[in-house]
């Protein structure tokens, strides 16, 4: 089932621009979502902050940062952002949309890649990360996650949500933001970030396309926390023999625990790359890797997240643990230095020799237990192998390969899984079968195409409802006048009627207010009278509770919403604002002053001004007279004559 269904924004239109149309991920700190500027009329993908945490200050100035950051990037393998903006809770960024998957993705389905294939995804990572580097930004958040492989080969760097200018990098003492398996030892530690936290995150990410697995692992952060402090990156050719020195010269000197060894930024390892791709030959870049290591698996570790230092900073144990006194402060607080290492992993039971097979064999045998049945057991059971994104007919030849039968197969739309291949297995890809038993393949038909439905005339909530019938979501309704529809029912829908559409899709609604009505102006008419002629016209009057003072007398109207003149639907309310009089104040004494000054003065008292200069005024300067005497009071606004002689 399509869960975007569910999600409140799906069918929105965000800052009257951003039409949501569909959910495509969620992360700890926001969701990205396919829409369209309905403006330039593209489509783009909107991040938008998770509403909870757009209260938080800090989250929305990293948000920001993010945006104007990015903005700064002007590279092809950098994932644009166009805008930035809120609406109500809504905190969101709008970005370029790519079309395609993850390296994850990839990860995940293929396992090990090739060696071309990995430094092709790595190069275009690095140029993007260089950029960044040399504009004084870190991104800080590197993995796979976060590389974009477009369905036309395009290879882009997204998510610069936890990047900081390199000139303002300093230390953390509450926490560390980042994936566990990507921290840079100094990360840990220190909390401090530079361009070569980036490198170390590069060198793990290559560690993991050319073995299929990361380089540390563990039951808990902790422990993974705690290998990349003390414990080196293994070379890859570890895992999969043949590999070339080369490479496992690049990832040891991209993972060099201490930061100093490490090239100084991407640029620097970009440069190591090309340098080490030069030296093989086609053959060892084409090798194909064993795919012993499956990269199917949902880990907390893979995701960005606010890791408590309680967590990077290992423990300290008491050195004699006899002494319940030894090394504790007064608060209680143990004080002594002994680092606590991850718990050793479980000892293996050494496999029983053969000739104990047989006496066991022997001894069941006696005791009419079938022996064959235990000793064979053991063979019996294999694993679902990784088949996402594989064609109908590649994924069978891969069950068949591994002695596995098709069950049956389903079929079912899917707005992002191609058209023809696996969208998921029962049982899961990993999961423990025996080596005889069947599968289930779920194969995506591709998005689900309908047609919106001619929908002119129809009542507004009739109209929802058969969008809905027809596998659509009714999304924003704007009004408008119509001469030819009825007040309350739809003049079009947007896109049109007979578009095509992936099912699913918010479909905008235009609805009539009717033939307009000319709002009459009542301002200054009397409320009697300002009411007859606003029901004559075909509208409903309300008084607003409070009055202002105005130029007109004291029960007139002095204001009105909408205001004279303009249009309004049959039926629609006018919200007229009675008047208190005009306010009184008190006129400044201007005999004796220059015309100017006398000017200015009435002025900025709240007076309109009149020059009367006569025959006798045309060459003087000086006030004579006034029309209302200085210290009397007027009405604010009117008017006062000064008399020149």
């Amino acid at each position: 089932m399509d869960t975007t269904l569910q999600d409140p924004l799906v069918g929105q239109v965000l800052d009257s621009r951003y039409r949501v149309d569909a959910r495509i991920a969620v992360g700890g700190m926001a969701t990205v979502y396919r829409a369209l500027d309905t403006r330039l009329d593209r489509v783009l993908a909107l991040k938008v902050m998770h509403p909870t945490l757009a209260a938080d200050g800090s989250f929305v100035e990293r948000f920001i940062r993010e945006a104007k950051s990015v903005a700064r990037l002007a590279h092809p393998n950098v994932v644009q952002v166009f805008d930035q903006g809120t609406d109500g809770s809504y905190v969101y960024l709008a970005m370029e949309y790519i079309a395609g998957c993850t390296l994850r993705d990839v990860l995940r389905d293929r396992g090990a890649l090739q060696p071309r294939a990995a430094l092709d995804i790595l190069e275009p990572v690095l140029a993007a990360l260089g950029a960044a580097h040399r504009a004084g930004f870190v991104h800080r958040d590197m993995k796979p996650e976060n590389v974009l492989i477009g369905d036309d080969g395009r290879v882009k760097v997204a998510d610069f949500g936890l990047v900081r200018s390199v000139d303002t990098v300093t230390s953390t003492t509450g926490a560390v933001l980042g994936t566990v398996s990507y921290l840079a030892p100094e990360q840990i530690e220190h909390g401090t970030a530079d361009p070569r936290v980036d490198v170390y995150a590069c060198g793990v990410v290559l560690y993991e396309m050319l073995t299929g697995g990361k380089p540390h692992a563990g039951d808990s952060p902790a422990q993974v926390l705690y290998k990349h402090i003390h414990e080196d990156v293994p070379p890859p050719s570890a895992t999969v023999p043949g590999l070339p020195y080369a490479l496992d010269e690049l990832v040891a000197a991209a993972t060099a625990r201490t930061p100093d060894i490490r090239p100084q930024d991407a640029v620097a390892l970009l440069a190591l790359v090309r340098e080490a791709r030069a030296g093989l030959s086609d053959a060892q870049l084409d090798a194909v890797p064993p795919q012993a290591i499956s990269a199917e698996h949902d880990s907390a570790q893979d995701r960005t997240s606010v890791i408590p230092r309680s967590l990077t900073v290992p423990r300290l144990l008491p050195v004699n643990p006899v002494d319940d006194h030894a090394g504790v402060d007064g608060a209680g607080v143990d004080r002594t230095s002994r680092l606590e290492a991850p718990p050793a992993p479980p000892r293996r039971l050494s496999r029983p020799r053969r000739g104990l097979v047989t006496v066991i064999a022997a001894v069941l045998v006696v005791f009419g237990i079938g022996a064959g049945v235990w000793y064979i057991n053991s063979g019996q059971f294999t694993r679902v192998p990784p088949l996402l994104a594989k064609t109908e007919a590649q994924a069978k030849e891969r069950l068949e390969q591994d002695g596995l039968d098709v069950k049956r197969v389903e079929r079912e739309y899917n707005d992002t899984v191609k058209r023809g291949t696996v969208i998921r297995t029962d049982p899961k890809a990993g999961a423990r079968i025996r080596s005889n038993d069947s599968v289930t393949l779920t194969i995506s038909l591709g998005p689900e195409i309908v047609r919106v439905p001619d929908l002119t005339g129809r009542p507004l909530d009739k109209a929802q409802d058969l969008l809905k019938k027809n596998a659509l979501e009714p999304g924003m309704v704007t009004r408008e006048f119509s001469d030819s529809v009825d007040k309350g029912t739809v003049i079009r829908t947007e896109p049109g009627a007979g578009t095509k559409r992936h099912a699913g899709s918010a479909i905008a609604l235009v609805v009539s207010k009717g033939s307009p009505v000319d709002v009459p102006d009542v301002t200054g008419e009397d409320l009697d009278s300002a009411r007859s002629d606003l029901q004559d016209a075909g509208l409903q009057v309300k008084i607003a509770p409070q009055r202002v003072n105005s130029e007109y007398d004291k029960g007139q109207v002095a204001l009105q919403t909408p205001k004279g003149d303009s249009e309004a639907a049959e039926g629609d309310t006018v919200t007229l604002t009675l008047s208190k009089g005009p306010e009184m104040i008190e006129v400044p004494d201007v005999v004796g002053d220059s015309v100017d000054d006398a000017k200015r003065t009435l002025q900025d008292a709240g007076f309109e001004v009149d020059v009367d200069r006569g025959l006798l005024g045309l060459f003087g300067d000086t006030v004579k007279k006034q029309s209302v005497d200085g210290g009397a009071t007027a009405p604010k606004g009117s008017t006062i004559t000064i008399t020149i002689r």
